[in-house]
C-alpha cells in the first residue's frame, strides 16, 4: 500500500514538471502585447519569442537526452528541473529583445528530455499493463497548465508585468524541484545499451515514420489552434473576452481526451489509437470549417478538437517507446522536438491561406489535410509491421521445412 502511495506521488511530481512546462510554452501567447510594448518592439518580433521557445525543444530533446546515461534518472529529472527554473526566471529580468529572445530559447532546450526521461521513468512506475495511464498521469500537468495555469498567468502578466508570469513559472519549477527530490523512488543509473543496439534503435524506419507521423498529424491541431482567437472573433463574432474561456475549454477538452488517449492505447494498440484520433480529427476540423460562424457550435467543437488532440499524446509516445528498444530515452525525447515541429510548421502551412486572403476558416480544412496525412502515415507503418511479421513467419517456415 505504502508502495503504491509513493508511486502516486513520483508520478504527481512528473505532472507538476509537465505543468511548469506547459505553462512557459503557452502564457507567452496571452501576454505578448504587453511584452512587446515593455521592450518597445512590434507583436510580429514578440512573437520570436515563441519561436525561440520551440526551437530550443527541438535542439535540447536529443542533445541533453544524450547526457541521461551519465546520470541516475533521479538526478538527470533534477538538473533538467534546475535548467528550466534558473533559465524561466532570468525571462523575468529581461530588458531587452535580445536577451529575452535567448532566455526563451534556453528554456526550451529542458522541456523535451524532461518529457522524454519522464515517460520511461512513468512507465517503470506503473503497474503491469498500465504504463499508459502513467504517462498519461504525467502529460495530465501540462493539460492541467492551459486550464488553469495559463489563464491565471496571463492575469498576473496583464494585470501587473509581464515578467510575474515568468516569476509563476519559476515558483513552478521549485515545486517540481521538491517533489523530484522528496517523492521520486531512488533509480539506479541506466547501462548505456551498446552503440550497436543503441543505433539499431535509432535506425528503425518505424521510429522514423512516428516521429514523421507526430510531426505532419498533430501539425494539423495547431493549424486551427494557432488561429483560433481570430475563428471565434471574425466568424463566430465573438467579443475578445470570450476567447479566454474559449481557451479554457480547449484546456478541458485537452485534459479529458489525455486520459481518454491512455484508455484507448490499453484496448486497441498505442498506434491503431492514434490513427482513429487523427482520422476523427480529419473529419471534426472539416465540419469546423463549415460550421465555425455558429457559436455555440464553434464552442463545442473547440472543446473536441482539444480532446482529440490530446488523445494522441500518450499513445504516440508508447508507440515511439516501443519501437526505440535500446534507445528509449532518446527516441520518447525526439518526439517531444516533433510535437513542437508540428507546432510551427502548422501555424505556418495554415497561415498562407489567410495571407492570400482566404478566410480563416482555411486554417481548419489545413489541419484537416494534415491529420489526414498524419492518418495516411500511421496506415503506411501498419502495414509495414504485417510485411515485417508476414516475412518473418515466411522465414521461420522455411527454417523448419
Amino acid at each position: 500500500m505504502e508502495n503504491k502511495f509513493s508511486n502516486k506521488k513520483a508520478l504527481l511530481s512528473l505532472a507538476i514538471g509537465g505543468f511548469g512546462i506547459g505553462l512557459t510554452e503557452f502564457v507567452i501567447m496571452g501576454i505578448l502585447p504587453n511584452v512587446a510594448n515593455s521592450l518597445a518592439i512590434s507583436i510580429p518580433e514578440a512573437g520570436h519569442f515563441i519561436s525561440a521557445y520551440a526551437f530550443g525543444v527541438v535542439v535540447g530533446a536529443p542533445l541533453l537526452t544524450s547526457f541521461s546515461y551519465k546520470f541516475s534518472p533521479n538526478r538527470m529529472l533534477l538538473l533538467l528541473m534546475v535548467w528550466f527554473t534558473v533559465f524561466n526566471t532570468l525571462s523575468a529580468f529581461s530588458t531587452n529583445y535580445n536577451m529575452l529572445l535567448v532566455m526563451r530559447f534556453l528554456s526550451g532546450l529542458p522541456h523535451g528530455a524532461f518529457f522524454g526521461v519522464g515517460a520511461v521513468i512513468a512507465g517503470k512506475l506503473a503497474k503491469k499493463g498500465k504504463s499508459a495511464q502513467a504517462i498519461a498521469t504525467m502529460f495530465s500537468g501540462l493539460t492541467i497548465a492551459n486550464v488553469i495555469g495559463v489563464p491565471i498567468g496571463t492575469y498576473l502578466g496583464n494585470q501587473y508585468h509581464w515578467s510575474a508570469s515568468f516569476i509563476m513559472v519559476g515558483v513552478v519549477g521549485v515545486v517540481t524541484l521538491a517533489s523530484i527530490f522528496y517523492w521520486m523512488p531512488k533509480f539506479n543509473k541506466e547501462e548505456k545499451s551498446s552503440s550497436e543496439t543503441e543505433q539499431k534503435g535509432l535506425k528503425n524506419p518505424e521510429l522514423w515514420g512516428l516521429i514523421a507521423l507526430t510531426t505532419i498529424g498533430t501539425g494539423g491541431f495547431f493549424a486551427w489552434y494557432s488561429y483560433i482567437a481570430p475563428l471565434l472573433m471574425e466568424v463566430a463574432h465573438f467579443s475578445e473576452s470570450v476567447v479566454s474561456y474559449a481557451m479554457i475549454i480547449a484546456g478541458i477538452g485537452m485534459f479529458i481526451g489525455n486520459f481518454l488517449g491512455a484508455k484507448m492505447a490499453e484496448i486497441f494498440t498505442p498506434l491503431r489509437s492514434v490513427l482513429i484520433s487523427l482520422l476523427t480529427m480529419t473529419v471534426v476540423l472539416t465540419v469546423n470549417s463549415f460550421i465555425a460562424s455558429n457559436g455555440v457550435l464553434a464552442l463545442i467543437l473547440t472543446c473536441l478538437i482539444g480532446l482529440i488532440a490530446f488523445s494522441i499524446s500518450t499513445p504516440i509516445q508508447m508507440a515511439i517507446i516501443n519501437s526505440s528498444k535500446g534507445a528509449e530515452m532518446l527516441g520518447s525525447s525526439m518526439n517531444q522536438s516533433a510535437f513542437n515541429m508540428g507546432n510551427a510548421m502548422g501555424a505556418y502551412l495554415a497561415g498562407l491561406p489567410i495571407a492570400y486572403g482566404y478566410s480563416v476558416t482555411s486554417s481548419s480544412l489545413v489541419g484537416a489535410a494534415l491529420a489526414f496525412s498524419g492518418g495516411c502515415i500511421a496506415i503506411s507503418i501498419l502495414l509495414y509491421r504485417h510485411r515485417k511479421i508476414k516475412k518473418g513467419k515466411q522465414r521461420a517456415y522455411t527454417c523448419n521445412a
